[in-house]
């Protein structure tokens, strides 16, 4: 699959939750869960790196293969819990598309450190962890590339929307 074509997300997502594998879904599918009209052409998770989970994370992605996205093809790539323990962040191609598997996430730390900042949400019909809204705001500030930039102001004015009708429903009737 080319690094342009979309990616399956609802069925990454529901292959990975079947599996009972432990991530939190940030960049553009949570905002997109928070109502922004963006499009975006691969699924970021943070994964939790315990070594039930990398077990359950490499068997659960090996049938569609996945091979390092942007590496020459060929390349020797073993796809095992031993390279996830080995590295940290993995961009990866695979034949339902582009998926980040993140350790560690610049701003939020890793999916422990995560877990407090995340709630459920139904994606696509399937119940997952998604980083809440202010804290993915904190994560594409400090990954500072220009679309993240340009994503924040939606986002923000997503907050101060959902802001204003939770303090609005919190107002005793006058």
């Amino acid at each position: 699959m080319t690094d342009n074509a979309m990616t399956d997300i609802e069925q990454f997502l529901e292959i990975l939750t079947r599996a009972d594998v432990k991530f939190i879904v940030i960049g553009g599918v949570a905002a997109i869960a928070h109502g922004a009209a963006r499009v975006t052409y691969d699924l970021d998770i943070v994964y939790d790196r315990s070594p039930a989970n990398l077990e359950r994370l490499v068997a659960t992605l090996k049938p569609y293969d996945p091979y390092l996205r942007g590496a020459p093809p060929g390349l020797p790539f073993r796809w095992d819990a031993a390279t996830l323990q080995r590295g940290l962040n993995f961009t990866l191609t695979t034949q339902l598309g582009a998926i980040d598997l993140l350790g560690e996430v610049a701003g939020g730390g890793t999916y422990v450190q995560l877990l407090p900042f995340s709630q459920q949400v139904e994606l696509m019909g399937l119940r997952c962890l998604c980083v809440q809204l202010p804290r993915l705001i904190a994560l594409k500030r400090a990954a500072g590339r220009p679309k993240d930039f340009e994503a924040i102001a939606e986002l923000e004015l997503l907050l101060e929307e959902l802001t204003m009708n939770e303090t609005t429903e919190e107002r005793p009737p006058s």
